[in-house]
């Protein structure tokens, strides 16, 4: 009898051979437990714990899961009536918290460096019948990378992750069952760095301790971290990687997030990546996104050019960027509002846009300018050439918000679109702004009909029902700032 992952059409060869060194490198390491862990929707990993044997199964066999955890809102709750007839009519093979089947890639195993004895896959959910879920935020990803290498081209990307970091002072609220709730109090904290000095070494000094953790648990990762630095903000901190293909880097944002956060926890430490945490002198927190396309069989970068274009100017994207590049460029721009909703996706997030803050406010791009939504970094000749989109928020789903840009950039590769000129004033007053709320993200989300193609009618139908419930609780919260504190300092 075949198994699972034969019917699912991934098993071969090389995939046994996989599984294989997997297998020794699990006795090598001498771990007792297995972690086989999923990213939901919202960008968080879910998971179970299994001795040796039973990994070994799974990775043949698939691990059971829950359907009801991809219909969870951010809170936790199933924001369908699964129970109901026709609660579930609009997501063919969900009903009745049925189960799906997560299917790890052996090749994904490591060691986790904070777990003595703990092991890690990542697997992603099937249909019991051996379909791809293709609601899958990864798959979502694969999907559109598809498009991109069928075109001969490759997307590069570089990460800026700004977080906060605090010193866990007393855990009791968090963890008094007299005080339980759906979301949980977070603990209480206090400052590693008191802020206010960009870049200070005395803060760095001060931090040292926590970042140390950070570095240890990244480099135990095998992620490519290249610095730590100190933010504006107190407590704040940003983290920066090296350059590396699209779902390498998807996957890594993914693994050092979790991974931070409970490294940090043993420790003593809360590290947040909501983007305000509640607390009345802080900076927001953004993840801006560096990218470029490159070509598949040399390594090329797409959006460099030799020389200026006849007759450009420095304020015109052809004076550095390749015809290509200027096109992914208007792409992004022609779909800024729609895929807001992917790079900022909590309510928390909107409070960041305001003007003179080093976030964007506008639907502008400027050369080498912070305040604008897309800095163009580069000159003619320069092979790190590149885009950087600094309308994220670091606790966004990374496989969606990297989706989000090959859609909109493709459909302006597609179209041939031509970039306007480059700003040298992002808050200008009468420039289109960028949606102010979840509620309005969604909706420019509905109206974007490129990026409803692009990821998939189905999928946007499900995604807009689980943001809009997660709006609607926002709205409806009688303490907005004790709401933020539970469902976002406490989780994220």
């Amino acid at each position: 009898m075949s198994s699972f992952a034969e019917r699912c059409g991934v098993h071969d060869a090389a995939r046994e051979r996989a599984i294989a060194d997997t297998l020794a490198a699990i006795e090598a390491d001498g771990v007792d437990l297995v972690r086989v862990s999923w990213c939901d929707l919202h960008g968080m990993l879910r998971g179970k714990a299994l001795t040796p044997p039973a990994a070994a199964r799974v990775l043949c066999d698939g691990l059971g899961m829950v359907s009801t955890l991809m219909l969870k809102d951010a809170s936790d709750r199933t924001a369908y009536k699964v129970f109901e007839p026709g609660g579930t009519a609009s997501l063919p093979g969900f009903g009745q918290a049925n189960n799906l089947l997560l299917l790890p890639d052996p090749r994904s195993y490591r060691r986790l460096p904070w777990a003595p004895g703990t092991g890690w896959l990542r697997a992603q959910p099937w249909l019991a019948g051996g379909a791809p879920v293709e609601l899958d935020s990864r798959r979502v990803l694969e999907r559109l990378l598809a498009r991109l290498h069928a075109l001969g081209m490759e997307m590069r990307c570089g990460l800026e992750l700004e977080f906060h970091i605090y010193r866990i002072d007393d855990a009791r609220a968090q963890l008094d069952p007299a005080r339980a709730a759906w979301p949980g109090e977070p603990p209480d904290v206090q400052l590693i760095h008191p802020g206010y000095q960009l870049l200070g070494e005395a803060w760095l000094d001060m931090a040292e301790p926590a970042l140390r953790i950070v570095r240890e648990t990244a480099l135990g990762l095998g992620l490519p971290l290249s610095s730590l630095e100190i933010e504006l903000g107190p407590s704040q901190v940003e983290a920066v990687f090296d350059v590396t293909d699209a779902m390498s880097a998807a996957d890594h944002m993914v693994l050092f997030r979790n991974g931070v956060r409970q490294a940090l926890q043993r420790a003593g430490y809360h590290a947040s990546f909501m983007c305000r945490p509640p607390f009345p002198n802080i900076m927001a927190s953004g993840w801006h996104l560096h990218q470029s396309l490159v070509a598949r069989d040399d390594g090329r970068n797409l959006f460099s050019r030799a020389q200026p274009a006849p007759g450009s100017t420095r304020m015109d994207a052809g004076h550095v960027l390749s015809e290509l590049g200027e096109h992914y460029l208007a792409g992004l721009l022609a779909h800024a509002r729609g895929m807001t909703v992917f790079c900022t996706p909590t309510a928390n997030g909107y409070g960041r846009f305001r003007p003179n803050a080093l976030a964007p406010q506008s639907v502008l791009w400027g050369r080498d300018n912070r305040g604008a939504l897309l800095r163009v970094v580069g000159e003619c000749g320069d092979a790190a050439t590149r885009i950087e989109n600094r309308l994220g928020e670091p606790s966004a789903n990374p496989y969606l918000y990297l989706a989000s840009q090959l859609a909109a950039g493709l459909d302006g590769i597609e179209r041939r679109l031509r970039a306007p000129r480059a700003t040298d004033d992002p808050y200008h007053p009468d420039a289109e702004r960028l949606p102010t709320t979840l509620r309005d993200a969604v909706g420019a989300l509905g109206q974007d009909e490129a990026l409803a193609a692009a990821f998939g009618v189905d999928f946007i139908r499900y995604y807009t029902r689980i943001k809009l419930a997660d709006a609607t609780r926002y709205e409806q919260a009688e303490d907005p700032q004790d709401f933020e504190r539970r469902e976002f300092f406490s989780r994220i």
